[in-house]
């Protein structure tokens, strides 16, 4: 299995990690406590309006204020939590890494990566339209992209490198010891990216984002999406994620892979 679902497992599984770091790979993937947070939210979100009318500025803002009001306790940041309040929202400078995390579905969707990058930065702008916001999407949209239509690692790496000059080059036990939380694309995007680049598998993928300590959840689900391009994402994780779904979510997962996957 393969798609934006590798968003949602890297999301559920790195939510019992977010405020609880940790900085082993050595952890059990699943417990009672893991469940979806705002990154499966909107990544969902975004996949409504991609299936609705992936032109429309206005379809996207009307699904992401619909989804994000659903579930308003999902562990939103404080300008977005005003962002969905607003009848009228317009982007509010945002750096941070939630345009990368709902970003997937632009890459699943597009029937090239020039249509991959325009729905991206569309997807982003209208809340993440600071620069640093918009490249983050952009980069973390080109990787899975690039990861589905088959796509070296080394490719992967170095157009990402080229086109939005991130560090790649540098290794997670590098990273690891001096890792800290952080919610900016700057600072944790291309950090996403290595931990995919270092895995051997989906899971793998998983527990290098998980293990390095910083936005757990968000960082999983970024690397979590690029994994799920580039490898099968397995049975036992997909249902695990899957079963942990409310209807709406499902729905809106089901509707989506029936028409781009």
């Amino acid at each position: 299995m393969k798609g934006i679902l590798g968003a949602i497992c890297g999301d559920i599984i790195g939510s019992t990690r977010e405020f609880n770091s940790i900085k082993t790979k050595d952890f059990n993937l699943f417990t009672k406590k893991s469940i979806f947070t705002d990154d499966t939210i909107m990544t969902l979100a975004i996949a409504k309006w991609l299936c609705e009318d992936k032109d429309s500025r206005d379809v996207l803002i009307k699904n992401l204020k619909y989804f994000g009001n659903q579930y308003p306790h999902a562990g939103y940041g404080g300008m977005f939590k005003k962002w969905l309040s607003q009848e009228s929202p317009e982007g509010y400078g945002s750096w941070a890494n939630g345009s990368a995390m709902r970003v997937s579905p632009c890459a699943w969707a597009a029937e090239s990566l020039e249509e991959a990058q325009k729905l991206a930065e569309l997807s982003a702008i209208v809340t993440h339209d600071h620069p640093e916001g918009v490249k983050g999407a952009l980069a973390t949209s080109d990787a899975i992209y690039l990861a589905r239509i088959g796509a070296s690692k080394d490719e992967i790496k170095n157009h990402v490198e080229v086109r939005y000059q991130y560090d790649l080059s540098r290794s997670l036990d590098e990273i690891r010891p001096y890792y800290s939380f952080d919610v900016s694309c700057a600072g944790s995007v291309p950090e996403s990216i290595i931990c995919f680049l270092e895995a051997g598998d989906f899971e793998d993928t998983i527990r290098n984002a998980v293990s390095l300590g910083g936005d757990a959840d968000t960082q999983a689900a970024i690397a979590g999406s690029i994994a799920s391009a580039y490898w099968d994402i397995p049975r036992d994780i997909a249902y695990k994620s899957i079963h942990r779904l409310d209807y709406r979510l499902l729905n809106v997962l089901i509707e989506f892979e029936e028409e781009f996957l």
